[in-house]
């Protein structure tokens, strides 16, 4: 099985509506997004899904979250966790891959970063 590994980042704002806590309130995070595929067949080139696609996917699904108040977005339903954020991801890039004639079983796993040493994931079944 290969798996590969491309990162971007996106700044944004968020509050929970659920939580009692420091986090109830107005507050923002650098996030980092890991976005993972996998699958046991690579192409005549060699590669399981050429970085450069990946790359350019996640940028765009994490430049539509940069600079953005999370909780504007009804599906995180008030309550933009970095898990449901990961889902999110992880959705949009799947309906891209298929967009653009890709395999989406190759989408494995998006990871979520709040901080260097906070993260949530999410994992395809």
């Amino acid at each position: 099985m290969y798996e590969v590994r491309v990162e971007a980042d996106f700044a944004a704002a968020h509050f929970l509506t659920h939580y009692h806590g420091k986090c109830e309130r107005l507050h923002g995070h650098n996030y980092r997004v890991r976005l993972w595929a996998r699958g046991s067949q690579l192409d005549a080139g060699g590669m399981l899904i050429d970085f450069g696609v990946l790359k350019g996917l996640l940028r765009e699904v994490c430049g539509r979250l940069d600079h953005q108040n999370l909780n504007d977005y009804p599906v995180f339903s008030g309550d933009p966790s970095a898990e449901r954020i990961a889902k999110y991801i992880f959705d949009e890039l799947e309906n891209l891959l298929i967009a653009q004639g890709h395999d989406p079983k190759l989408l494995y796993a998006v990871e979520v970063y709040e901080t260097p040493t906070s993260m949530a994931r999410f994992v395809q079944d």
